[in-house]
C-alpha cells in the first residue's frame, strides 16, 4: 500500500507532508514524494493532506469474551476499536471464566482466532487461591499478569501479601488495579522483587505523586490514565439521576483538582500511557442497578484530539502516550510508531470535523457513551492495519486482526 499526501507531526511538533509505503505489512519508506512506480501493484490511498497518526495501541480493554458476550464480544469490540483508530488492544482476564490457568488462556486464544478486525493480545490473571505456579507457563503468551488489589469478582481479588509476592516474582510484568494506599503497596512489591509494575487507571493526585516518587527512585514503574478520568469529574457524575447511574466506574470519577494534576503528569511524562479501560455494560444493566464500567475504545482518540486543539497536549506527546509507550512497555514488536520498520498501522483523521460525540452511530454492543456531552477533536476517517484498510468512513473490511507477540 502507498499512502500519499499524509500530514504527519514530527517530534518537534512541526507538521509536514509525506508519502508512506507499506510492504508485507511493514512501513518501508516515508518520504516527501514516493513515485507511483515504486509502489508496483500496491493499493494507493490518498490521505488528501489530512492528519495521519500511528494506529492506537490500547493497553487496557475488557472485551467481555468469553462469558459476558451480551455486553461485548471480540467481533463487536474490535470493530469499535477499528472505528476509533485503535489497531491493537490488550484484553483483560476477568471474563467468565476468569483467565487464571494456562488451559483457560489457551482456550480464550483459540476462541478469538478469526474474529478480530484489529490486532490483539492478552493478560493473564492473578488469583487469591494462588495460581503463581501457572504464571511461568504463560511467558511469551501474554502481555502481563493482571492483579486486582481493590475490587474484583470471583477469585481475582488478591489480598494475601505472601501470595502477591509469589505472583510478582513469577511474572515478567505485573499490571495492577490499585487505588489509594494500594498503589503504595504495589510499588513496595515492585521495589522488593524488582519486577516491573504497570499501574492501571490512576485517578488521584496522591496516586500520581506515589508514581513520581517511585520513578525518582529509579524503580521500573509505569502509569496509565484513562480518558474518562481526564475529561470527566465527580461533578459530572452527580449532575442528575441518569449520570449517577451511567458515569460509574472503578476507580470512580474524581475532583477537578485531581484531573488537573493528571493532565500535568500526562504532559510531563510521569504518566506513560492512556488506556481506555473499555468496560462496556448494556443500557439495561446501567439503568437497572449500580454497575461499574464505561465503554471507551470507540471515541478515545477523537476525544483526546480535543486536548491537542485546546493546547493541553502536543500531537507528538499524544502519539507517545497512545502508541509508542504502550508498545514499548508490553513488548509489542513492530507496533507503536509512524516510522520505517514498524507495522503499517495508520489512522487518517479529519481534524476539521469537530462535532459532538455521536451516540446514534455506536458499534459497541453497549449502545452508549459516557462522552455524549463532549465534542470530538476530529473524526477518524480510515483505519489501516498492516497495510490493509479495516475501516473507512463507516464501512468495515476484514476481519484481518491476529494475535501479536507480547513480552520482552
Amino acid at each position: 500500500m502507498l499512502v500519499k499526501n499524509c500530514k504527519i507531526a514530527l517530534s518537534d511538533n512541526r507538521e509536514v507532508l509525506r508519502d508512506i509505503l507499506i510492504e508485507d505489512g511493514m512501513i518501508v519508506k516515508i518520504e516527501a514524494q514516493i513515485p507511483l512506480t515504486e509502489s508496483g501493484k500496491a493499493e494507493v490511498v490518498d490521505a488528501g493532506g489530512k492528519l495521519v497518526l500511528p494506529g492506537v495501541v490500547d493497553p487496557h480493554t475488557h472485551m467481555r469474551d468469553p462469558g459476558l458476550t451480551h455486553k461485548e464480544d471480540f467481533t463487536t469490540g474490535s470493530m469499535a476499536a477499528a472505528k476509533g483508530g485503535v489497531t491493537t488492544f490488550l484484553d483483560m482476564p476477568n471474563t467468565l471464566p476468569p483467565v487464571i490457568t494456562l488451559d483457560l488462556l489457551l482456550d480464550k486464544k483459540k476462541k478469538a482466532v478469526g474474529r478480530a478486525w484489529v490486532d490483539y493480545g492478552f493478560y493473564f490473571g492473578g488469583a487469591k487461591s494462588d495460581n503463581s505456579a501457572e504464571i511461568p507457563k504463560t511467558r511469551g503468551l501474554v502481555a502481563a499478569t493482571k492483579v486486582f488489589l481493590n475490587v474484583s469478582t470471583g477469585d481475582m481479588l488478591v489480598e494475601d501479601l505472601d501470595i502477591l509476592e509469589r505472583i510478582f516474582r513469577n511474572s515478567e510484568l505485573v499490571a495492577v488495579h490499585a487505588e489509594g494506599e494500594m498503589v503504595d503497596r504495589a510499588i513496595g512489591l515492585c521495589e522488593k522483587t524488582g519486577v516491573p509494575l504497570y499501574l492501571c487507571h490512576l485517578s488521584l493526585a496522591s496516586e500520581v505523586k506515589s508514581l513520581e516518587a517511585a520513578k525518582a527512585k529509579g524503580l521500573p514503574v509505569y502509569g496509565e490514565a484513562t480518558p474518562h478520568h481526564l475529561f470527566l469529574t465527580r461533578e459530572d457524575m452527580e449532575e442528575n439521576e441518569h449520570t449517577r447511574q451511567f458515569l460509574r466506574m472503578k476507580p470512580e470519577l474524581k475532583e477537578k483538582s485531581d484531573v488537573e494534576y493528571l493532565w500535568r503528569a500526562v504532559r510531563s511524562g510521569v504518566i506513560d500511557t492512556i488506556g481506555t479501560d473499555h468496560a462496556p455494560h448494556t443500557i439495561e444493566e446501567k439503568t437497572s442497578k449500580l454497575t461499574s464500567g464505561v465503554p471507551g475504545v470507540e471515541h478515545s482518540l477523537e476525544l483526546l484530539l480535543t486536548a491537542v486543539g485546546e493546547g493541553k497536549i502536543t500531537l507528538p506527546r499524544l502519539m507517545q502516550l497512545l502508541s509508542e509507550k504502550p508498545a514499548e512497555i508490553f513488548g509489542l514488536g513492530g507496533k507503536g510508531g509512524l516510522k520505517e520498520g514498524k507495522h503499517g498501522d495508520l489512522v487518517i483523521v479529519d481534524q476539521t470535523d469537530r462535532g459532538p460525540v455521536e451516540e446514534d452511530k455506536i458499534i459497541s454492543k453497549s449502545g452508549w457513551t459516557p462522552y455524549g456531552k463532549l465534542k470530538r477533536g476530529g473524526r477518524v476517517l480510515t483505519t489501516i492495519l498492516r497495510g490493509r484498510v479495516v475501516y473507512d468512513r463507516g464501512k468495515f473490511y476484514g476481519p484481518y486482526g491476529v494475535e501479536i507477540a507480547c513480552g520482552k
